[in-house]
């Protein structure tokens, strides 16, 4: 059987991606910067093997250090500015990409949470999630 494809892109089209296979986590973070990032509440990431992960393209590129000391380098388009992609230092092995960006509201649910001392007071996470502080 095939696995299981899926295509993430930016609003205009021209910053396009394809995982194949499963995500091996999805999470929500309700660090600071995820919310600027995002403009919502939170950040929602599905992690890809990045073997699994096809990108086409050009993008910019913007790196920063979170919270945690991890450099994070993101990929986003440089005509319309939305993020497909983006790489942790510390999981090379790893692709991030925007739950958002595969536009698919059938795509699994998340089943982690982190950075929770942030969180807005009026988002409630399931309590059989993974919880970190």
């Amino acid at each position: 059987m095939k696995p299981k494809s899926r295509r993430a892109a930016c609003s205009c089209g021209r910053l396009c991606l394809e995982a194949k296979g499963e995500a091996v986590r999805i999470s929500i973070c309700h660090c600071l910067a995820c919310q600027r990032r995002t403009g919502s509440a939170f950040g929602a990431q599905a992690r890809f093997p990045a073997d699994a992960v096809t990108v086409h393209g050009e993008s910019s590129a913007y790196t920063r250090v979170a919270d945690s000391g991890n450099r994070i380098t993101f990929h986003f388009c440089p005509t319309c500015g939305a993020t497909v992609h983006y790489r942790i230092d510390d999981q090379p092995d790893l692709i991030a990409v925007p739950v958002g960006a595969f536009a698919d509201p059938d795509f699994p649910s998340p089943s982690a949470s982190v950075y929770e001392e942030r969180r807005h007071s009026w988002v409630v996470v399931p309590k059989d999630w993974e919880h970190h502080r």
